[in-house]
């Protein structure tokens, strides 16, 4: 009885640290790009050889000091603000707060030729917070409709509108792997900027073209005012402290929801949001979009792709996008 007790918890040890290790050596930043594939090899043939002859001393032995190299090399993996950027998220953002001035320097403001060609111009802008008007959900598809990238937009005055996209703070020539996100090879940025910047190279400079939609919610601007001042807490910590992205766990759609969690709302986890393309669903399902109005017209409504091509050099871009869309009362009492 002892000895299946510790067969079976061996098993269970073995299996998925020895998947996770061997990914993570795979994919590891730590190791030279030679070397990765070759230690994740070893590492899976000795955890596969340790589960079958689990008694062998040699085995088991080998398999801890794999599991003690893996925490090693893990934890030499740190994240960093020295790194050569890539030019779209070179300059990260932060902000100074006054009373209800809040002043956030580094606003991405790109003029685009196309996505790989542009002027980067970086801006500093003051808001007052007293004078949020609403707070719009920007989602962007470009592919099946699981995955979707999520912004949130703010607004002021109803006129002024800034952008917050959580994202990947690449390097240059580095793309994106949804692998090696989980294993500390992204850095985590929030990109701050001017909505012709971060809808117009979506829609008019991407190749294939990514489809926007401009949901304006009904948040009561109570919640709308908190939850801007909770992405400046986070824009200057993450620009004095970086922490790493994971596709799973820190990713645009999770860090939006522990932000709206942070607030003191009812906002919850749900598979929806691990989906993050069915995050206008969770919305429409916790009221949040325009009431008595089927979900269909407001997606059909809320899409601006012809509209950010139309009015891209125009100085109302933000304005001129929102025409039809469908823009809710925000709620008179938070929630």
């Amino acid at each position: 009885m002892r000895s299946f007790i510790s067969q079976t918890t061996w098993l269970l040890l073995a299996i998925p640290l020895g998947a996770w290790l061997a990914l993570m050596f795979a994919f590891s930043p730590e190791l030279l790009p030679a070397w990765r594939v070759p230690a994740a090899v070893v590492t899976a043939l000795i955890v596969l050889l340790s589960m079958f002859r689990w008694k062998r001393r040699l085995l088991r032995a080998l398999t801890l000091m794999i599991i003690c190299l893996g925490t090693l090399v893990w934890g030499r993996i740190q994240p960093s603000n020295d790194r050569n950027w890539a030019p779209e998220v070179k300059n990260t953002p932060w902000a100074e707060v006054n009373g209800d001035l809040v002043t956030i320097h580094n606003i991405r403001n790109f003029n685009y030729r196309s996505e790989s060609d542009f002027d980067s111009i970086y801006d500093t802008r003051t808001y007052n917070v007293s004078e949020l008007s609403e707070v719009d959900m920007i989602v962007v598809y470009w592919g099946s409709k699981p995955i979707a990238h999520l912004m949130v937009s703010f607004g002021f005055n109803d006129r002024d509108f800034l952008a917050f996209s959580i994202e990947t703070r690449k390097e240059v020539g580095e793309s994106y792997s949804a692998i090696n996100g989980f294993f500390r090879n992204y850095e985590l940025t929030y990109v701050v900027a001017d909505e012709r910047d971060v809808i117009g190279v979506r829609t008019n400079y991407r190749n294939p073209e990514e489809q926007v939609y401009v949901l304006r919610t009904r948040m009561a601007l109570e919640n709308g005012q908190k939850l801007f001042l909770e992405y400046v807490r986070r824009i200057n910590k993450l620009h004095d402290k970086p922490k790493f992205y994971n596709t799973l766990t820190t990713n645009c759609t999770t860090q939006v929801l522990d932000q709206v969690k942070a607030l003191g709302t009812d906002a919850h986890y749900d598979w929806k949001i691990l989906l993050s393309g069915y995050v206008p669903e969770y919305l429409y399902e916790a009221d949040i979009l325009m009431p008595a109005t089927p979900l269909d017209e407001i997606m059909r409504r809320s899409l601006v792709n012809e509209k950010s091509k139309k009015f891209a050099g125009d100085p109302n871009f933000s304005l001129l996008i929102r025409e039809e869309v469908p823009h809710p009362i925000p709620r008179a009492k938070p929630l």
